[in-house]
């Protein structure tokens, strides 16, 4: 089960739920905007924490601290606009050693950045990340919802 939608740690009852889930031996992720702290977050849970890169205009809103409370299994996100979001990205990435914390993902903001342009900097770069899109906005129009 994957926790996410707006931010799922603003619910009260976010962490009643993923405790019940899993009690019921059901694998938990949740996905984060990674402004509220995690500390509180079970630790067989999956945590996937989005970092506001500057292009998003919400870079400010980035909770540092919660890259203290990561563990091997858990996911980085970047979603990335442009070169300048992605060499913002690579210097976090580098400064913070997040490659050593978490799995590291660098998805394309749709439409803005090609997925092409994306995979040929970070293999120009030879970044430790993987790359992600948001498929359903490839297979679907993207203004579908509830794919």
């Amino acid at each position: 089960v994957e926790v996410t939608g707006g931010e799922p740690l603003l619910q009260k009852k976010v962490f009643l739920l993923m405790e019940t889930f899993l009690k019921s031996k059901i694998r938990v992720m949740l996905e984060t905007g990674g402004s509220p702290s995690i500390k509180n977050v079970p630790a067989k849970v999956i945590k996937i924490i989005n970092l506001k890169c500057p292009g998003s205009g919400k870079e400010n809103k980035n909770y540092w601290d919660n890259l203290n409370y990561l563990s091997p299994k858990d996911e980085i996100k970047f979603v990335i606009a442009d070169r300048t979001d992605y060499e913002w990205s690579r210097s976090v990435l580098q400064s913070y050693k997040l490659n050593e914390k978490a799995h590291i993902i660098f998805s394309p903001v749709f439409e803005k950045l090609s997925l092409k342009d994306l995979a040929e900097w970070v293999l120009k770069d030879n970044l430790p990340v993987r790359l992600q899109t948001q498929l359903h906005k490839h297979i679907w129009d993207k203004n579908t919802v509830g794919v």
